[in-house]
């Protein structure tokens, strides 16, 4: 059995730079860190007793014999691409709710993948992972998504990630002293609206144009240098929070369905309360309210959106993790045709009247 652990991920800015219709022709950069929540996934091989060759456990349960035949399309398509062959049990927790916008799509895909290789005995590099995440997510599924929560969710931590037109994307972790780390996160607060949403679908009405938002994308992805250099400069942090503002006024503009009448009054009534700037995490629609406040404001603010549900949260560094390895002995083909036999005698024995 082998469980993983893998971080979902708040994006602070560069969202929508990170899709490679973008990137492959313009590049593009975004700023973004793993979070203490986490998704897990727990994989064993399945013994030979069962009547199914496969269990997935979601939020559904699918019992099937082949994976072209699983529902989910993340595991469908992560057992084909490592050609898992034998029957196998697949387990998901989550410490957020699906469809929120905190990356946790990608987080799913790369905790089994993850587990996956870890279940063959396999380690991979970060590299080799997040590569494989974006092939499986974007080829694979097909899915309208971009390359940073895959990315993030493999690396953990405070990261400025860049996006080549080749293809190509390199990690720089964002080293700051720690009272500055600190002052950074004492600043920060996350609502959950409850509102779900399917980030391809919001990602698709503006992808199909992006040479029109062209100037927003520009815009979008200098904030990324701009706020990388307030993080490590001396300027007061309050600065972060009006690129935030910024940010999210531009992000808007991408796309009617990346935000909403709800989600309007919500950051309002924020701003209202004494908050500085903020975001939808994600792609937008719904999801989570990330906001930024100081901290002599957050009580008015979390008065104002008392009807949310307000999840404190740590920045984590660790990324994803195998978090319990205890590998199964293999069942040989005799060994399998003994416990076929013992399973037949158990069953004789049950509906024998004595």
């Amino acid at each position: 059995m082998v469980i993983s652990r893998t971080p979902f991920r708040i994006s602070f800015f560069g969202g929508g730079t990170d899709y490679p219709e973008w990137y492959k022709k313009h590049g593009g950069a975004v700023l973004a860190t793993t979070i203490d929540k986490y998704c897990y996934l727990t994989c064993r091989f399945l013994p030979p007793f069962f009547e199914h060759r496969i269990r997935v456990m979601y939020s559904k349960i699918e019992m099937v014999q082949k994976a072209d035949e699983i529902t989910h399309p993340a595991v469908r398509e992560t057992l084909r691409f490592m050609k898992i062959s034998r029957g196998i049990e697949i387990h998901h927790d989550g410490d957020l709710p699906a469809r929120s916008g905190m990356g946790s799509s990608s987080a799913f895909t790369v905790g089994l993948l993850h587990a996956l290789h870890a279940l063959k005995s396999k380690m991979p590099s970060k590299l080799q992972l997040a590569k494989e995440a974006i092939h499986i997510e974007q080829d694979c599924i097909g899915e309208a998504v971009g390359s940073q929560d895959q990315i993030m969710a493999v690396n953990g931590g405070l990261n400025q990630i860049t996006f080549s037109v080749n293809g190509e994307f390199s990690v720089k972790p964002v080293i700051l002293p720690p009272r500055r780390m600190r002052e950074l996160s004492s600043h920060l607060m996350l609502f959950y609206t409850g509102i779900k949403r399917t980030a391809s679908d919001i990602a698709t009405s503006f992808l199909g144009n992006l040479h029109e938002k062209k100037r927003q994308l520009i815009s979008i992805r200098a904030l990324v240098d701009e706020a990388a250099s307030v993080l490590n400069g001396r300027q007061d942090i309050d600065e972060f929070g009006k690129l935030m503002h910024e940010g999210w006024q531009l992000k808007r503009g991408l796309s009617a369905k990346i935000s909403n009448p709800m989600v309007e009054e919500l950051y309002e009534r924020a701003l209202s309360a004494g908050a500085l700037g903020g975001k939808l995490t994600g792609a937008g629609g719904g999801g989570f309210l990330l906001l930024f406040v100081p901290p002599s404001r957050q009580a008015n603010v979390r008065e104002k959106l008392n009807k949310l549900i307000h999840v404190p949260f740590r920045f984590e560094f660790s990324g994803s993790e195998i978090i319990f390895y205890d590998p199964e002995q293999d069942y040989s083909i005799a060994e399998r045709h003994r416990a076929k036999q013992d399973l037949s005698v158990f069953s004789e024995l049950a509906d024998s009247p004595e």
